[in-house]
């Protein structure tokens, strides 16, 4: 059983802003009634001030789809046009509290909805990797594309198949898509990697940025890798170039233990964070 946060039941029993705006200034519908979920906003705004005057909603779902929309439009009321596009799907979960993770598709589909209909009243299209009719559809369960599983793995730093299906329902009903799921997530996170070291690399690091990369460098590239052979990494203290870390699980005492510090570690911290680090193991 979910362990749903009083916000969450309160937005759930008692609604706020339900109904349909007549001939609304921006409108969007998310979602498929097929998949379970679907969202229908609408907004009345200020065409002087850019100011959101009021905001409706009609969900089809659960508990969670339900709260996630009532609180978005409640978040909506009285904000500008420019500062409704910032809000996220971390910031309605945010709202109530928290929501289960199995549920936070729910917030993502408020996070569409607003976003389609404010491309609605600015005349802009829909962002692409928003709108499921775009892109390769790889979940064809639930009709998600590819750009919209990149999307939530990217925004909301997801790692595994199961976060994937707690965000955006992909790989939540056959399996067959789970293999494609896999490799977007290694790709988003390698161009995340990527774009982060070459910001960090047009700029002298501080002791604290670089100790930082090179823990997100190990959590992201080289730490996934060990693990699938039964083994793991700590890092234990960098001391200028030198990165001091301790192997465990069937990576401590291997025979192939330096192979491993060399050409899986070493070359990684090199390639990604400075190209004078040498890497060291400590044993317990």
């Amino acid at each position: 059983m979910w362990d749903y946060t009083d916000k969450v039941k309160d937005h759930f029993l008692h609604p706020r802003n339900v109904g349909e705006i007549e001939n609304p200034d921006a409108e969007a519908e998310v979602g498929n009634i097929t998949c379970g979920d679907a969202l229908r906003l609408t907004l009345r705004i200020d065409k002087k001030t850019g100011i959101i005057q009021d905001a409706k909603f009609k969900t089809f779902g659960c508990g969670s789809a339900i709260a996630s929309s009532s609180v978005l439009t409640e978040l909506l009321k009285g904000k500008t046009v420019e500062d409704a596009r910032k809000i996220t799907n971390k910031e309605i979960a945010g709202f109530l509290g928290g929501l289960p993770r199995e549920k936070m598709h729910c917030s993502v589909m408020g996070q569409e909805a607003l976003e389609k209909a404010l491309a609605n009243y600015l005349g802009e299209e829909a962002p692409e990797e928003h709108t499921h009719e775009e892109g390769e559809i790889i979940c064809h369960c639930f009709g998600v594309t590819d750009s919209l599983i990149a999307r939530v793995v990217r925004e909301n730093d997801l790692h595994t198949v199961e976060e994937v299906t707690n965000f955006c329902k992909a790989g939540g009903g056959c399996g067959m898509c789970h293999p494609s799921i896999e490799d977007i997530i290694a790709q988003t996170h390698g161009a995340q990697a990527t774009q982060i070291v070459e910001t960090q690399k047009k700029k002298v690091l501080t002791n604290i940025q670089k100790i930082t990369l090179i823990q997100q460098t190990i959590d992201r590239e080289i730490r996934p890798q060990i693990q699938a052979d039964g083994g793991d990494i700590e890092l234990i203290d960098v001391v200028g170039n030198r990165v001091l870390v301790g192997l465990r699980g069937n990576c401590a005492g291997c025979r192939t233990a330096q192979f491993t510090l060399q050409h899986a570690v070493e070359a990684k911290l090199r390639e990604l964070v400075d190209e004078d680090i040498f890497v060291e193991e400590v044993r317990e």
